[in-house]
């Protein structure tokens, strides 16, 4: 409508009339807004709510004021922080754009042609990638998320085991006794890369147990990020721990010119003031996940125990790309499962107990 037919359109009224045209027009647009429900995103494991102000305020002064300068690129203060935190030498401490890009170095640091990486599977797509950029092969293991599985896939050919621990997608999860069993028992040349992305929502045990396992497993590097729970997955920063000995592989796989300064500085920050946030986000994430857990008992739908941020679910009677299809009709986004090789299951995040009935009723309303 042009501004001409705009003004037409209330010819041969007065005033009044004009306001009263208009505030009906509002009330309308304002009902229909108010009605819409935007679909819920269940699909990611990265926090879903917006950054702690406070790292918001570090990222955007770094910014602000040495976007034109060099990084440090070794990340010294924040590897201080780290080491201090973990107890840990900060020469055993390295920071990398995320734990996915130091997992891919420490990959193509300790792979080579006709090595084999093992990894549970169903897990993290980005393992197999890894292994095949070095020159290697993955070797995935059918709900192998055992010691058991492991020690019997290993073969001479064997150099490194890809752990994501808890597991995504399934919520699997060893404890820090059966991972000391498995170094235990693992030949010397095969290292062990612990993914612990999401090890923050593990209820089992408290965050930060595996990091005692270093001091006896040089061959243990374990791998955390600041991009789930913490929900900075946009700085790209994330960090490894090793052990006595491991200096020089970290040195090999740290960023040659380290991350930059606005992702050091949330980082920092991030360690600095979201301690009460972080414990609050486990803490519902917990109680949410024993909710739900308890809720499927009343639907045709099974999850196995989990101690990560997701669920993964199945339905006898649907395939996982059905089961997609219905919930995203009942304004539910979930992950299908057939994109890491599972057609039967689907991987639903667990936010917040709004987020949680509403998936509720999503599969109450697919069934």
């Amino acid at each position: 409508m042009g501004l001409r037919d705009y003004y037409r359109q209330f010819a041969g009224m007065n005033d009044a009339e004009v306001s009263a045209e208009l505030r009906e027009r509002a009330d309308e647009a304002r009902r229909r807004a108010l009605t819409r429900v935007d679909a819920l995103d269940l699909s990611r494991t990265t926090w879903h709510e917006l950054p702690h102000p406070d790292v918001v305020a570090a990222v955007t002064f770094a910014a602000r004021g040495a976007i034109n300068a060099l990084p440090d690129p070794t990340a010294g203060e924040l590897r201080r922080e780290l080491g201090d935190r973990n107890g840990v030498p900060p020469e055993r401490v390295v920071v990398g754009h995320g734990a996915a890009g130091l997992l891919a170095a420490a990959a193509s640091a300790l792979l080579g042609a006709d090595d084999e990486l093992l990894t549970p599977w169903p897990s993290y797509g980005l393992y197999p990638v890894m292994a095949q950029r070095a020159g290697a092969r993955a070797v995935p293991l059918p709900d192998g998320h055992d010691v058991a599985s492991m020690l019997a896939a290993v073969t001479p050919r064997t150099r490194a085991i890809a752990l994501c621990n808890p597991n995504d997608p399934t919520g699997a999860h060893l404890s820090s006794g059966a991972l000391r069993e498995l170094l235990d028992a693992l030949p010397e040349r095969v290292s062990l890369l612990l993914d612990e992305a999401l090890a923050d929502y593990v209820a089992s045990e408290q965050p930060g147990t595996t990091t005692a396992l270093l001091e006896r497993h040089p061959r243990l590097l374990i791998f955390r990020t600041f991009s789930k729970v913490y929900g900075l997955a946009g700085l790209r920063c994330g960090y490894a721990l090793g052990g006595p000995g491991a200096e020089d592989l970290l040195a090999r796989i740290a960023p040659q010119l380290g991350v930059g300064i606005p992702a050091q500085a949330g980082a920092l920050e991030a360690l600095r003031a979201c301690g009460p946030q972080v414990a609050l986000r486990r803490a519902v994430v917990i109680a949410e996940r024993a909710r739900l857990l308890d809720a499927l008992h009343d639907l045709p739908v099974d999850a196995p125990p989990s101690e990560a941020n997701m669920l993964w679910l199945r339905s006898g009677g649907l395939a996982a790309s059905e089961l997609t299809a219905r919930l995203r009709r009942a304004g539910v986004v979930v992950f299908d499962g057939a994109e890491v090789g599972d057609g039967h299951h689907v991987r639903a995040a667990i936010q917040s107990p709004a987020a949680s009935d509403r998936l509720l009723d999503a599969l109450r309303a697919v069934f």
